[in-house]
């Protein structure tokens, strides 16, 4: 159980605003994990540990209000990225499992921009807006393909590094020694009582 909690610990650590580049996060790999290695990641820790960072930064750091409609997307698309990994379970190719977590950012990536742009009045509702809040954005931030690549690139990383962490552990751990049946029968058996 250490692994996972330092992973978690980890986690939370870099969620601090300018820890990591935006959106190059260690949530993407480490949900698709707890869908593909559920013994050893458990989807409540995992999905409390974000909620509780999002609260405490929410509150903490953007003194904004505890829980927003957009972060409620978020969690949507955590979910379907949830659901993609148990796709995956059974399967210990960690290449697969990158393979993976690169779809799974993808999955985040259109559900959390289509939502921006369905959410946000700076966008027409049509198709080139769309496709501008995917690839431009608006105004003031920088351009959305470069979330995208972030995105991306941090989820085929985390899922690469963490299924090859928690199948290392799986490894080691040592196998329950089965009980060996006596190859005679115990005196005063016969073939009969056995």
């Amino acid at each position: 159980m250490l692994l996972p909690v330092l992973l978690l610990t980890a986690f939370a650590l870099t969620r601090w605003p300018g820890v990591m580049p935006l959106n190059f996060s260690v949530a993407y790999g480490l949900v698709f994990c707890a869908g593909v290695l559920p013994q050893r990641l458990p989807w409540w820790a995992i999905f409390g540990t974000i909620f509780v960072t999002d609260v405490a930064l929410n509150v903490g750091y953007y003194d904004t209000v505890v829980f927003s409609d957009y972060q409620a997307v978020n969690y949507l698309a955590y979910a379907m990225i949830f659901l993609l990994g148990r796709q995956f379970a059974g399967r210990v190719s960690v290449p697969g499992h990158i393979a993976g977590g690169l779809l799974g950012a993808v999955i985040f990536y259109f559900i959390t921009n289509t939502a921006a742009w369905l959410q946000n009045p700076a966008y027409g509702k049509t198709f080139a807006e769309w496709l501008r809040a995917l690839t431009t954005g608006v105004g003031g931030w920088p351009e959305t393909w470069t979330f995208f690549r972030n995105t991306l690139l941090s989820g085929g990383l985390f899922a690469g590094l963490i299924s090859a962490a928690l199948q290392s552990i799986e490894a080691k751990d040592p196998e329950p020694e089965e009980e060996k049946e006596p190859e005679t029968a115990p005196e005063g058996q016969t073939e009969e009582a056995k």
